[in-house]
């Protein structure tokens, strides 16, 4: 049995879940609606107010969208009811970024500002030049943001210039061996 799979996820109050045909998820909440599409080998039941998962048979492919399935349906209630978050950290001198309108301006040592405007769902806050926060309520959509903020200007192991998570380390590496450190 799937240690994930097995433990059911209770549903909060103000969350509303229908499981529709070909098990069709919809988590509505005070932040969002959310709606999946899981494999229809999974057996999904929502009663008294928990949801639990169940698998058909002790098949490989069974065993492993067990966890997924339990997994993908606690996030969305996660999402509706609290929210997720990645913090995004920029080091540089002269890299920082700011809102304009709906738009995220970043200037990262190229000889333009990097534009990026956040998908449907997502939003994005500068509280300082050098931080960024990307929040909403679909775990996946935000996480992909972040990568996608990041990947403009990525951490360099040097002197560590560009844009980091907050919580990540950055390995360092040694200048070239004899010259001036300054």
């Amino acid at each position: 049995m799937s240690r994930i799979g097995k433990l059911p996820i209770t549903i909060p109050a103000g969350v509303d879940v229908k499981i529709g045909a070909e098990n069709e998820v919809t988590v509505k909440g005070a932040k969002a609606t959310l709606t999946r599409k899981l494999h229809p080998n999974m057996i999904i039941k929502a009663e008294g107010g928990v949801i639990t998962v169940e698998r058909p048979n002790e098949e490989k492919m069974n065993k492993a969208l067990h966890g997924l399935t339990r997994t993908l349906i606690n996030n969305m209630v996660v999402g509706v009811t609290e929210g997720f978050k990645k913090e995004l950290e920029i080091n540089g001198v002269g890299y920082r970024a700011q809102m304009q309108g709906k738009t995220l301006v970043l200037s990262l040592g190229y000889s333009h500002p990097v534009e990026y405007v956040a998908p449907e769902g997502i939003t994005v806050e500068v509280p300082a030049p050098n931080k960024i926060i990307v929040s909403g309520a679909n775990k996946e959509v935000v996480g992909e943001t972040a990568a996608k903020i990041r990947e403009y200007r990525m951490p360099e192991p040097y002197k560590g210039k560009g844009i980091k998570y907050v919580d990540e380390v950055i390995r360092r590496k040694e200048g070239k061996a004899g010259a001036k450190k300054k």
